[in-house]
């Protein structure tokens, strides 16, 4: 099969598409043939060598954690899914950016998404809903998102907003248009926060989520009053520090299954910044690493 590949850590010039062998799900585990591929923060802390500490691999290595495509062959021990079922989904930390992956944790793609929107959501689902399910209820409450815009505060935007939540999301102005598209109210992130929250949620703000790692968490405990009501998915140096909830993105089917649901209801649809073919993944990793995306990478294969 064709695959991306880095044989060394380093920049996105170590980014290569070349042959290589067909991976094989071993228990529990299915084989797709990949539509599209996202790329995620991670995919380009993991190649260029930041996160090895953390997350040492094997070289040469795939980047890629999530993907949809269709099933092709299927592990031992697998229920609930068929040869020919389109699915979306998590696989390791690395193999998704090939035209055959592996994946651990998947769920059926709704037939509302196309495979670009179905390849941006398996991880930033989980995420987003780790992240939310921290925070208790959302019905009724008023949430705060501190980095509204990108792939994982896009989802929490929309997931929240449909369990009934009331919506504040932080982002440059060049996004406040696309926050209230998915029935967010923003605001801009940064010094003076507290003061702009107030005119817009005058009976407070209830709990906060934040996706953004800038260096906010304390003042996120400040404005809701108590650090058990604040989560990030983001910011692992200070949580533990400042005792909010910390919420890792786990390979977790049962919240793909939910997101997939809200998905088929018309309540959450994956926003896609930017695709890329598979030719291109140099590119696509370096606008990743630029940062301020407005929704999801993808790479189509």
């Amino acid at each position: 099969m064709r695959a991306v590949r880095y044989h060394e850590y380093g920049g996105v010039e170590t980014l290569v598409v070349e042959q290589v062998p067909d991976p094989h799900p071993g228990p529990g585990e299915i084989r797709v043939r990949v539509a599209a591929a996202a790329v995620n923060p991670i995919d380009w802390k993991v190649r260029s060598g930041a996160a090895r500490e953390v997350l040492p691999v094997d070289l040469p290595a795939i980047p890629g954690r999530d993907a949809a495509g269709v099933v092709d062959e299927i592990g031992a021990g697998v229920q609930g899914v068929s040869i020919g079922d389109r699915v979306f989904g998590l696989g390791g930390v690395t193999g998704a950016t090939a035209e055959l992956a592996v994946l651990s944790a998947w769920a059926h793609a709704p037939t509302t998404w196309t495979d670009e929107q179905a390849a941006g959501a398996g991880l930033v689902s989980v995420t987003a809903l780790g992240g939310l399910k921290a925070l208790g209820p959302l019905r009724g409450r008023t949430l705060l998102i501190e980095g509204a815009a990108g792939g994982v505060g896009s989802t929490a935007v929309e997931i929240a907003v449909a369990a009934g939540a009331t919506v504040i999301g932080t982002a440059g102005e060049r996004n406040h248009e696309f926050l209230a598209s998915l029935g967010a109210v923003p605001t801009t992130y940064g010094t003076g926060l507290a003061e702009r929250l107030a005119p817009l949620a005058p009976d407070g703000v209830d709990i906060a989520l934040d996706t953004a790692a800038s260096g906010s968490l304390t003042d996120l405990i400040a404005i809701v009053g108590d650090a058990a009501r604040v989560s990030t998915v983001a910011d692992h140096a200070n949580a533990q520090r400042l005792g909010v909830h910390l919420a890792n993105a786990e390979n977790d089917s049962t919240l793909l299954a939910a997101a997939g649901e809200l998905g088929r209801q018309g309540r959450y649809t994956p926003r896609i910044d930017r695709t890329y073919p598979i030719e291109q993944i140099a590119e696509a990793h370096a606008y990743a690493e630029r940062g301020h995306t407005r929704g999801k990478i993808v790479v189509c294969i």
